[in-house]
């Protein structure tokens, strides 16, 4: 039998003890998972509906809000729900479950990221030859190794994770089953098996925080030689992705890329890359995006004539 096996359950600690305090996060963070699937979901509807955003970029960012409304459901639906009760209970298959989809998605999310940043450097510094590069079949390419990328990361850790003892005690200092609070738990030396999470998540998150940081780097120095109205349209474009990758790669470098150790900082931390990222894209790209603006407005438009006629 897998020693495992010995906990077949664990108690998350939730993101506060406070009774009254978590009335409040209830009602906050239901309000935030409402405005993720909403606000990602409408720019998913947008560009497939409208006729203007059609380039690479777009199709991208429509993967990009999917993986959000995925990525913020594994872990949002269960906070919420937490808030209203004392004991905050999840099986040990149901724990590993969420072990695995958080990480598939949170990776996932990291390469949709990092070939975003591909795309923006081929339009800005090759623009000449952009269609030619960036072919229907490349883009196609590039969101299926996003998947099968975070497809194996997440296994990788999913199994680091399932063949350690749980034996003791089962409260997990936490929201959600990751594996820092996981490995504080088991019954042996987690030494190893820490280096190992800190080689993949931690290594994948710096690795690709870099190239992303390199690639904007060049686009910024290609910029000089661009007319204002070109250069002001790339630099919209790439501060709203800026943006995007500042606040969600920060929190995953500190909480990955470290050796196996929990702080108390680290539930806030989470929200971020979980619950607060997930919410701002949708802003950030249409409140950035005159493209993606005039794109809501004719849908909108176009759906009062519907429904007048």
């Amino acid at each position: 039998m897998n020693p495992a096996w010995n906990v077949t359950e664990f108690i998350l600690l939730g993101l506060t003890q406070n009774q009254e305090l978590q009335q409040v996060c209830f009602v906050l963070f239901l309000l935030f998972y409402v405005v993720i699937v909403l606000g990602n979901l409408l720019i998913i509807v947008t560009i497939k509906h409208s006729e203007h955003l059609t380039s690479p970029m777009y199709f991208f960012l429509s993967y990009l809000s999917f993986v959000d409304i995925c990525y913020s459901s594994v872990t949002a639906p269960k906070l919420i729900t937490d808030f209203l009760v004392e004991r905050k209970i999840i099986s040990f298959s149901g724990c590993m479950a969420q072990l695995f989809w958080s990480h598939f998605f949170g990776c996932t999310e990291i390469f949709l990221l990092t070939v975003m940043a591909y795309d923006r450097y081929v339009a800005i510094c090759k623009p000449l030859h952009y269609m030619t590069i960036m072919t229907e079949c490349v883009c196609g390419w590039l969101v299926v190794a996003s998947w099968v990328g975070g497809f194996v990361h997440s296994m990788v850790q999913t199994l680091l994770t399932i063949q350690l003892p749980f034996c003791g005690p089962n409260e997990i200092d936490h929201y959600f089953c990751d594996v820092h609070p996981l490995l504080k738990l088991a019954c042996t030396d987690t030494y190893h098996v820490g280096v190992m999470v800190v080689a993949n998540t931690g290594m994948i998150s710096l690795s690709c925080f870099v190239v992303l940081i390199v690639s904007y780097i060049i686009i910024l120095v290609s910029l000089r030689t661009h007319s204002s109205k070109g250069r002001r349209k790339a630099l919209s474009t790439c501060a709203s992705h800026i943006t995007v990758v500042i606040i969600f790669f920060g929190p995953c470098i500190f909480m990955y890329l470290r050796p196996s150790t929990t702080f108390s900082e680290d539930k806030m931390v989470a929200v971020f890359y979980t619950i607060i990222t997930p919410m701002l894209n949708p802003l950030i790209y249409t409140l950035r995006n005159e493209e993606v603006k005039n794109a809501m407005r004719k849908l909108g438009s176009r759906n009062v004539t519907l429904g007048v006629k």
